[in-house]
């Protein structure tokens, strides 16, 4: 099994009764619409003019010129032509348009559109399709791959019916629930459900939450938007959990209250502002409570503490953060979801327990350190345009305990690579840490632009670890 991108949506089956008078009765008073039928009906009426297909394309990739090198991504014998080459006189053909579907809804009158990440992501052009099947090219305000939303822009000439963000955190389990998407571009689906569950983590980051819900969610509803029943968005479906690609009832939706933070932050200035603490935390295991002498697991126990942090000379390893303004810490995967999404430059209160004891401590939220540096270019005039075409951050001891890094490992992390670039067609991934460039070590973006500038070997090679495993890759330069 496997967590997928959502998108897929197939209405509910219905149970069938026909067997004799007992049946037909049943049959007859089940079609007589019941007042929560017509509440129903009332909502999706109401919500549906503010759900919108979204259209993602890329433009066709034409073949490589006589004694240009083939790229075989996406070929049937991909593996086979990389380690062997292509047959004598073997002429790739143009890769035509990409085109990706996904689902939307508009956030306010004046045009805004909220998505997911994955569903824009890499496209050259993105079209919004509204309800009443006009379309408008869109611009991208800004997107998170962190928490997988983006925020699209669009000129319709008119106010647009938007709907309202609710309060996930006071949605409760077992309450009823609709997903409106375009499955497959079939737009304005409706499939219903309940909340199964809070809070999940579906490893897909430290700063997303989501909402788990039986509601049929496949392809093509990803960035869509989960109702309540007073027709509020209480989460953006975003994924499926599914050994097949198919629904079967394990969708998950990040929570309104995150969306709601990461779309003011993009539609501010396109990019999000995330707060920083500057430690790294684990989980209080049974064995860490006994040998730390408590009698709770909950809480984030601090292993590190980053020099220059915020949290540096006000926390201490050992501490365990049990509130943070007020709002209980019960796992280490609550506290990165809080500070993330303070305003930085604000003073917050935790309380935590030091030696036994409770203290309430007072510090500053600083600015997350992980901010994207982009490597793409160079100051020498004989080099200008070098580039591997990726999106680099500093591997800060935060990021480097959320991925799990070991310490003696030291590079910078791919947060984001250009289609066709370079580092995509050498294989780089997200999260991918690049240790080495040549013979230099690249311990900062810095780093790495100065290794790449002084590359004299096409191509280049690079040493990455991937998942704790260190792996040479040699990447063309342009």
């Amino acid at each position: 099994m496997s967590i997928r991108k959502s998108s897929l949506l197939f209405p509910r089956t219905s149970n069938w009764v026909g067997a004799g008078a007992l049946g037909a009765a049943m049959l007859a008073t089940t079609a007589l619409p019941s007042m929560a039928d017509e509440a129903l009906a009332d909502l999706v009426e109401s919500v549906s003019p503010s759900v919108v297909t979204v259209i993602a394309e890329q433009k066709a990739a034409p073949a490589p010129a006589q004694g240009q090198e083939f790229n075989f991504q996406g070929h049937p014998f991909e593996e086979f032509f990389k380690r062997f080459g292509g047959p004598e006189g073997f002429q790739m053909p143009d890769r035509g348009p990409g085109q990706g579907l996904g689902s939307g809804f508009v956030l306010d009158e004046d045009g805004y559109i909220v998505t997911n990440h994955h569903v824009v992501d890499s496209a050259d052009t993105v079209t919004v399709r509204l309800n009443d099947d006009r379309t408008f090219e869109a611009e991208v305000v800004g997107t998170d791959p962190l928490t997988d939303i983006a925020v699209l822009k669009i000129d319709a000439g008119e106010s647009l019916q938007a709907v309202q963000l609710g309060d996930s955190d006071v949605i409760r389990v077992g309450e009823d629930v609709v997903a409106i998407g375009n499955p497959f571009g079939l737009s304005s689906t409706v499939t219903t459900g309940i909340v199964s569950a809070k809070g999940r983590n579906i490893s897909e980051g430290p700063y997303a939450e989501f909402i788990q819900t039986d509601a049929a969610i496949n392809k093509g509803n990803s960035g869509g938007p989960l109702f309540n029943m007073d027709g509020e968005v209480i989460g953006v479906n975003s994924a499926i959990y599914s050994p097949s690609g198919g629904s079967v009832g394990l969708g998950f939706a990040v929570t309104s209250n995150i969306v709601d933070h990461i779309t003011s932050d993009l539609r501010d200035d396109g990019q999000v502002s995330r707060g920083w603490l500057g430690v790294s935390i684990q989980n209080v295991s049974p064995q860490l409570a006994a040998a730390l002498g408590i009698d709770e697991t909950s809480g984030a126990l601090v292993s590190d503490v980053v020099d220059g942090s915020p949290a540096d000379g006000t926390l201490q390893q050992g501490d365990v953060i049990l509130t943070f303004n007020d709002e209980p810490v019960d796992s280490s995967s609550d506290l990165p979801i809080l500070v993330g999404t303070t305003k930085v430059g604000s003073e917050s209160v935790l309380t935590v327990l030091r030696d036994g004891q409770e203290q309430q401590i007072e510090l500053t939220i600083g600015q997350h350190q992980s901010a994207e540096a982009q490597v793409d270019g160079s100051v020498d005039d004989k080099l200008e345009g070098t580039s591997l075409g990726v999106t680099v951050a500093p591997l800060t001891e935060t990021a480097r305990a959320e991925m799990g890094v070991a310490e003696t490992v030291d590079g910078v992390v791919v947060t984001d690579l250009q289609p066709e670039s370079p580092a995509a067609k050498a294989g780089l991934q997200r999260g991918d840490v690049i240790v080495r460039l040549g013979g230099q070590d690249t311990i900062s973006p810095d780093a790495l632009k100065t290794a790449l500038e002084s590359e004299k070997t096409d191509p280049a090679l690079l040493l990455i670890n991937r998942g704790g495993n260190q792996i040479f890759v040699a990447v063309e330069i342009v």
